[in-house]
């Protein structure tokens, strides 16, 4: 019987854990330049936590943990989490305990660092997905609960194609009533920046305002960024291409809650809608929100259909 040798990530490991990936997780493939962007230049990033299993001298099995070095903001360091992104094991060796050990492995590398619990896979900045997708990976899924994991939630990823899309009519005249009041739409200019990067963070989240401030530095137009304001307060931003500058990646999102129910959202989503199309995108797609929640109604309405469900799932250590 061939001997399985574990251990961490080392040097030179990088094309034949893209490979075993790409084999595995036929739904989400990465490049090697993704590997490195959003595995080896992550702030979190420690070869510890990234756990292999060879046979042969051939890649057959990885588990890739992460406990947080870099505070997402301020100093919070969340000193009780780990999280587990993504993990593959070769199908000729599955149901052998490769995956088992792996993560075991991981729990152990978590653990040690103080960690009481472990997220499948609700990490930022660099999630390759925000939970598990049970309709690709159902062995996955079952993987999982059986090492005790639960789910907590289920956020959907929705498409919307832009190839007949023109602003309705009515968004237009809502946006003249709007406007009227003494709201402003308009793409964003540097003045807009620091005020709009703190409202991203503190009023929704600190990885919006990562995404806004990161993605202008690697070369985001500000034509991709739309902001609404109340007589010179910002309510309100939309924009497409923050995140790894996919341009036709919708969000972050958000309205004030202050000012929700005035159609502020739809408003600045068509905007948003209207310059992609005038870019020649085809479609537009986000990987993360509530089915239930205000936005994923509106997304709904509005005709974007969900592609894929994830199951964000938690484990105690």
């Amino acid at each position: 019987m061939t001997a399985i040798v574990y251990r961490h990530y080392e040097t030179g490991d990088e094309r034949a854990i893209v490979e075993l990936w790409n084999d595995c997780l036929h739904h989400d493939p990465i490049t090697p330049l993704r590997f490195r962007n959003l595995v080896l230049l992550d702030a979190n990033f420690d070869p510890q936590g990234l756990r292999l299993a060879f046979a042969g001298g051939k890649l057959i099995g990885f588990v890739y943990s992460l406990r947080r070095l870099l505070p997402m903001t301020g100093t919070e360091l969340e000193p009780e989490n780990g999280w587990v992104t993504a993990f593959a094991v070769d199908p000729a060796w599955r149901r052998q305990g490769v995956g088992s050990r792996l993560m075991q492995d991981a729990f152990d590398f978590l653990s040690g660092h103080g960690r009481k619990y472990v997220f499948f896979s609700s990490y930022a900045p660099n999630y390759f997905m925000p939970g598990v997708d049970e309709d690709s990976y159902p062995e996955g899924y079952a993987f999982l609960l059986k090492l005790g994991f639960d789910r907590l939630y289920s956020p959907v990823a929705m498409d919307y194609s832009l190839v007949r899309y023109s602003m309705p009519d009515d968004v237009k005249a809502l946006k003249r009533v709007r406007e009227e009041e003494g709201y402003t739409f308009r793409l964003a200019s540097d003045e807009d920046l620091v005020e709009l990067i703190r409202f991203a963070s503190d009023v929704f989240n600190p990885d919006w305002g990562r995404a806004i401030r990161e993605g202008i530095l690697r070369g985001l137009p500000l034509t991709a960024i739309h902001v609404a304001r109340e007589r010179g307060k910002l309510v309100g931003f939309c924009m497409h291409g923050g995140y790894e500058g996919v341009a036709e990646r919708f969000g972050p999102f958000g309205v004030d809650p202050s000012q929700q129910g005035k159609g502020l959202g739809k408003i600045l989503l068509h905007d948003c809608l209207a310059n992609m199309r005038a870019q020649s995108l085809h479609g537009a797609w986000f990987l993360w929100t509530g089915e239930a929640t205000t936005a994923g109604h509106l997304y709904k309405k509005l005709g974007f259909a969900v592609s894929r469900r994830f199951h964000v799932c938690k484990k105690s250590l």
